[in-house]
Order: C-alpha cells, then sequence, then structure tokens
C-alpha cells in the first residue's frame, strides 16, 4: 500500500485561505504519518490506491442494472440543444457533474475537489495561505464559522465560533457546500469579502466586511503564568505541530509548572499521527483512539508510550469550535481521566475519509469509518461534553473576559 497521511477535520481552513476542511482523512503526500483533523476524517492514499480497509470490489448488484449511456445521451444533448450552446464549458460541467454525483450521498464530508481546491487544501494544510483565517463547515445545512483563528481577519473583524453566514458578497448560502462557500470566501491579499452573519443574540443578520491577508499559522504556542501553570495553546494538527509540540514539551519538563492547561478552543483538526502522538504524553500505555468500518471490523491506535505529561495536573480547555483531531485527544484524556475537561461540547466530528488524488490533479474524499474513544464512545454529531461546562459569553468575549481559563486555573491551584 502506498504510503499516506491520515486527517481528521471539522472545518475548512478555506474561509482562510483555501480548501481545507479539518476532520479526519488520510491525506497522501507521500508521507508516512497518519494524520487526523477535526471536521473531517479522511484518508489520501493518492495515484488511486485503495485503502486496506476499503472495498476490493465495488457493490456490482446496486449498479448493474444502471443504464450509464445516458450519461453521454444527456451531454450531447447539452451541447446540441441548450439554446446558449457558445457559452458552455466542458470543464466546468464535466466536473460538475462529478460534484453532483459525490453531493448524491447527502455526506457533508464526502466531496469532490477539482484541481484548484485540491491545491489549495494542501496549501492549507502546510498552514500558509491567502485569506481570512477561519475554519468553516457546513453544519445542519447552514454554511458556518467553526473557528476564526488567532490574530487573523476573521477574528480582528469581529467574527466568533457558530457564526452562521447567511450570504457572501450578497449572494446566499443555502444549498452551498463548504467547498462552494470557500470559493466565494477566499482570495488575494488586501481584497474585501462581506460576509452576512447571524448570531445568537441578535436580532437579525449583520455584515461584516473583511480585508482578506496573507494566512501563517503556528499551531504550537506555550505560555507560562506567574502562579505556577503553563498554558499549552494548540489551534490546529497541521504540518509544524509535531515539531513544534515536541519543543514545547522539552520547555515544560525544563520548568516543571505546578499545571497545565491544554487550550484545544476552536481547535478543527489535523493529522491523525498528531492527534495520538500528543495524546501519548498523557496516556502512557493503551488505546488512543478506535476506527470503526461500515463492516463493523476496528482499527486501534495506541499510545506511543512516552507519557512525559502524565504527572502534571491537566485542565483541557474545550468549546464548539473543537473538532475532529482535538475532539480525539481531549476524548482520550477525559475517558482515561488524565485531565479535566472544562469549557462547552465539542463540534462532533466523528468521522473518517478517504481522501484519493486522480489523475488531472483533483481529489474526491469518501467518508470510510467512524471513530471512537477509549471508552468505545462515538462523538460524531454529538461531541464531548466537558467535566466542568463554563460558556464563554459575548459579554464576556466583548470584555476580553476568559471564565474558561479562569476555572482551569482554579482547578488546577486548588489541587496543590
Amino acid at each position: 500500500m502506498s504510503n499516506y497521511k491520515k486527517i481528521i477535520t471539522i472545518a475548512l481552513v478555506l474561509v482562510i485561505s483555501g480548501v481545507s476542511f479539518f476532520g479526519g482523512f488520510y491525506s497522501g503526500k507521500n508521507i508516512q504519518k497518519n494524520t487526523c483533523f477535526a471536521g473531517q476524517d479522511f484518508v489520501y492514499l493518492g495515484n488511486g490506491n485503495k485503502s486496506e480497509n476499503s472495498s476490493e470490489n465495488a457493490s456490482s448488484t446496486k449498479s448493474e442494472n444502471l443504464d450509464f449511456s445516458l450519461y453521454g445521451q444527456i451531454w450531447s444533448l447539452l451541447n446540441q440543444d441548450f439554446i446558449n450552446k457558445d457559452t458552455l464549458d466542458s470543464q466546468k460541467m464535466f466536473y460538475g457533474s462529478l460534484r453532483g454525483l459525490v453531493a448524491s450521498l447527502d455526506d457533508p464530508y464526502t466531496t469532490f475537489m477539482d484541481p484548484k481546491e485540491t491545491e489549495d487544501f494542501n496549501a492549507d494544510m502546510a498552514g500558509t495561505f491567502e485569506g481570512i483565517g477561519a475554519e468553516i463547515s457546513n453544519k445542519n445545512n447552514i454554511i458556518t464559522i467553526v473557528a476564526p483563528l488567532d490574530d487573523m481577519p476573521a477574528q480582528k473583524a469581529g467574527l466568533k465560533a457558530g457564526d452562521k453566514i447567511f450570504s457572501i458578497n450578497g449572494s446566499s448560502t443555502a444549498g452551498l457546500t463548504t467547498e462552494g462557500a470557500v470559493r466565494l470566501i477566499r482570495g488575494p491579499k488586501g481584497t474585501k469579502v462581506k460576509l452576512t452573519i447571524m448570531r445568537d443574540g441578535f436580532e437579525k443578520p449583520k455584515d461584516f466586511e473583511i480585508v482578506r491577508g496573507i494566512i501563517i499559522v503556528k499551531s504550537v504556542k506555550i505560555e507560562f503564568r506567574k502562579d505556577g501553570l503553563a498554558v499549552l495553546r494548540i489551534s490546529s494538527f497541521g504540518d509544524d505541530t509535531l515539531t513544534l509540540f515536541e519543543d514545547a514539551v522539552n520547555q515544560i519538563q525544563a520548568k516543571k509548572p505546578k499545571g497545565l492547561i491544554l487550550d484545544l478552543r476552536n481547535n478543527p483538526g489535523g493529522y491523525l499521527d498528531a492527534a495520538v502522538a500528543i495524546s501519548s504524553e498523557w496516556v502512557s500505555s493503551g488505546r488512543v483512539v478506535t476506527e470503526k468500518f461500515s463492516d463493523g471490523s476496528l482499527k486501534n491506535y495506541n499510545s506511543n508510550g512516552n507519557g512525559r505529561l502524565e504527572n502534571i495536573p491537566t485542565a483541557v480547555l474545550v468549546n464548539g469550535g473543537s473538532a475532529s483531531a482535538s475532539e480525539i485527544v481531549s476524548g482520550a484524556l477525559l475517558d482515561l481521566k488524565k485531565g479535566v475537561i472544562i469549557g462547552e461540547k465539542t463540534f462532533g466530528k466523528g468521522s473518517v475519509q478517504s481522501v484519493r488524488d486522480l489523475p488531472d490533479g483533483s481529489s474526491v474524499k469518501v467518508t470510510i469509518a467512524k471513530w471512537l474513544t477509549p471508552a468505545g464512545n462515538s462523538i460524531n454529531d454529538t461531541g464531548i461534553n466537558p467535566n466542568i461546562e463554563i460558556k464563554l459569553s459575548a459579554d464576556d468575549f466583548n470584555k476580553n473576559l476568559d471564565p474558561q481559563l479562569k476555572k482551569a486555573v482554579e482547578v488546577l491551584l486548588k489541587k496543590k
């Protein structure tokens, strides 16, 4: 089997940049590590190779009675009889038909990406792109902000996790896929995009005008507080995460903090390897996450056995923007009692996609499995409930207050 990455993501950094819906997926860049993103979980194999868990034979019984010649007949009919046939774009028609085929499955995480979208998706995973700096998702058939990234244009303009995008530059988002919304939102730095937003507490939708910029995201930040606690912020599980996390762990070991706050709020997910490796610093042995396939088979991902942080009292901050890979980490620490989970219920992205490169540079990702926490719980569509529920209100946000972080500090210092 070819090398691949597994990723689970929940939202698209599309809004931010291009096409990157962090959920769970295998992303194939001929890299040997598995990965996962919150929002979408998928497997990227590339070159048409199959996942070891994929069916070797498509279900021929369901298609043997279909007349595939109808496609050619309709193609010819449109080219011959459409009133504006001189304006027809064959490439656009062809890709449109592929989008329709994939969309017929009614699964928001199973999507077709044309070559440009595939290129943008790969750029998003690398952590550098042009856009507004926010992940989006199609939740309950509404394009929704999953997570505005720290210090990026979307956050500076006032967008928040959970905001519903009703229109983009005046065009309704009704019926749009996540990828479609991304195409409308992203664009060159210095240009503007207007999003019409509905938010809990708003009497009516409001317009937000955002100036696009260059988005460069370092996924891990470490802060050592004067009270003896450390705050480890992981904003995504991307290409740079494990390197930056390793450096953070070394600093933590050197400074020996009284307690550790792991902040996974608004983290849409990323590489599965990173989620497993990071969980392993608190979980020294045993299962971290399990994939369950349609035939009932299971694949376990066990701890790497490091456990360098397992003896440091830990609080994990989560919210509705915490998805996929971040739910794997928080779910493992919750089930195995390695940390106190504080904040709000997570997004609930627990499916895995297989992403495959196609010969023309396009790609398709297909949901192939769901993942389970160590206790066997599926969080897909339900999310993870924190041990201590603390909400962040609009008033808190406007006053730069953080009651969730405050509670984490209180819990950890009380343990000493």
